[in-house]
C-alpha cells in the first residue's frame, strides 16, 4: 500500500495565490462546493488537493487541505467541496461567510494521490472521501473512458450523498450504512468484501479515501477480494476543521 506523502509536487505549486470565488453551491446539508478562479492556473491530477489559508486582521492564520472535486480542464478554475465541521476554524468560515466575489488564498495542487487516466481504477470512498474520487470519475467521463473506472461510495443516508444528481451511472455503486432509500436491495451496514469483490477486475489500481477507520475497513476488503497490496493507494483524513 502507498500512503500519499504530503507535498510531493512541483515547487511552483507551493506558492500562494489569491483565487476569486466564482460560485458556491450546496451538495448536502453540511457540504458546499466552492468554484475558484485561479490567477495562475496549474494543471492537477484528479485526486490532488489545495491548501486554503485564512488570515485574520491581527495576523493569525489557519489553513486546511481540501481535495479538488473538478476534473482538469482549461478553464483556469477548480472546485473544492468542503464539509462543515463543528467548531472548524476554516470550514465554518467558508460556510458562513464566503460568497461569490470573495477572495481566498490557496496553494497547490499537492499530493501523489492522483490518477493519470492511463489504466483502470477502482475507487472506494467513504462519506466526504468521495471528493477526490469524483474528480477521477469526472475526468474519465470527460475523456470518454468511463469504462476504466469503478466507483464505490459508502454513506450514512441519502441526504449525506455528495453529487447526488451527477454521481449515478454504470460506473458507480452507492451503499448506505444507516438509512437507505426505498427500494434499495442491499441491507444497511458497513462496507464488506461482498460489496467490493464484484467490482474487482484484476488489473486495476485501487484508490481508497475516507476516515482512518473506513480506510482500514476498505483496504482489508480489497485485499480479501484479491487486489495486491502494492496496487492499493490510501488517502486518510480526519476532522481538522
Amino acid at each position: 500500500m502507498t500512503l500519499t506523502p504530503g507535498g510531493t509536487t512541483h515547487r511552483r505549486t507551493l506558492r500562494w495565490q489569491t483565487a476569486k470565488v466564482v460560485s458556491v453551491r450546496d451538495e448536502t446539508p453540511r457540504a458546499r462546493t466552492f468554484r475558484l478562479a485561479l490567477p495562475e492556473p496549474r494543471p492537477h491530477l484528479p485526486g490532488q488537493y489545495y491548501v486554503v489559508r485564512l488570515t485574520a486582521p491581527d495576523g493569525y492564520t489557519a489553513q486546511r487541505d481540501y481535495s479538488v472535486a473538478s476534473a482538469p480542464d482549461d478553464s483556469g478554475e477548480i472546485e473544492l467541496t468542503v464539509e462543515r465541521l463543528d467548531d472548524g476554524e476554516v470550514s465554518e468560515f467558508l460556510h458562513e461567510v464566503v460568497v461569490p466575489g470573495d477572495e481566498l488564498e490557496v496553494r497547490g495542487p499537492i499530493g501523489a494521490f492522483g490518477w493519470d487516466g492511463s489504466g483502470p481504477a477502482l475507487l472506494v470512498g467513504g462519506g466526504s472521501g468521495v471528493v477526490p474520487l469524483m474528480a477521477i470519475l469526472r475526468h474519465a467521463r470527460r475523456l470518454g473512458r468511463s469504462e476504466l473506472v469503478r466507483l464505490l461510495v459508502s454513506v450514512r443516508s441519502p441526504e449525506d450523498l455528495y453529487y447526488a444528481d451527477e454521481l449515478p451511472g454504470p460506473e458507480t455503486t452507492v451503499i448506505y450504512t444507516r438509512q437507505a432509500p426505498p427500494g434499495t436491495q442491499r441491507p444497511t451496514g458497513r462496507l464488506t468484501v461482498a460489496d467490493v469483490a464484484p467490482l474487482v477486475r484484476g488489473d486495476e489500481t485501487a484508490y481508497v479515501c475516507g476516515s482512518a477507520g473506513f480506510a482500514e475497513t476498505a483496504t482489508a476488503a480489497l485485499l480479501e477480494a484479491g487486489v495486491p497490496a502494492e496496487r492499493i493507494r490510501v488517502e486518510r483524513f480526519g476532522p481538522s476543521g
